[in-house]
């Protein structure tokens, strides 16, 4: 059970009534991390502009799929591996064994698995990547605007890990677990 509540969309603040209605109409359902957050309507209205803005980047949502999958399995984010595992197979369309693979920062593409690797490390160090890091991501293809968009990416998804950490947020995705607490 979630350790902060979950009201429904009726008892919601008022102020993130018209935000959980944006979720719904986009995404056909209200998911209970948006119904958590919605008890500080600036950070659900800040998760969301920054979520559709990154939306509407460079990074493919496969590649944005496969990044919220490896790091919610480094923080051992059940929730999140859940929604993510969902959104992959269904909006993203990706097959089972690449959304097993991006768990663990792989892909049967090469350059996609330099920007999961990058994505990890990035989480890893905190940010405190090497040179080389640096160096690697370039050279699979992805140039500075990319770049700062996986840490966007990366840091996104931190966010509703940590959330979903701290609640204990009750999973309404089809359960996926982490293989190991990170």
């Amino acid at each position: 059970m979630s350790r902060i509540s979950i009201p429904t969309v009726d008892q919601s603040l008022e102020a993130s009534k018209p935000l959980l209605a944006a979720v719904l109409k986009q995404l056909g359902v209200v998911p209970n991390l948006m119904k958590l957050v919605g008890h500080s309507p600036a950070a659900l209205e800040g998760y969301l502009s920054l979520n559709g803005a990154v939306g509407k980047g460079k990074l493919s949502v496969q590649l944005r799929e496969r990044i919220a999958l490896a790091i919610a399995e480094y923080n051992g984010c059940d929730y999140c591996l859940s929604a993510h595992d969902y959104l992959g197979q269904n909006v993203a369309k990706l097959n089972r064994s690449e959304l097993d693979a991006a768990r663990d920062g792989h892909s049967e593409d090469a350059s996609t698995e330099a920007a999961l690797r990058f994505a990890l490390q990035v989480a890893k160090s905190r940010g405190r990547v090497s040179d080389a890091d640096l160096a690697t991501v370039r050279l699979a293809g992805f140039d500075e605007a990319s770049v700062v968009e996986i840490v966007v990416n990366v840091a996104l998804n931190v966010l509703t890990n940590y959330v979903n950490n701290v609640a204990l947020t009750d999973i309404d995705f089809p359960k996926v677990s982490a293989k190991l607490a990170a």
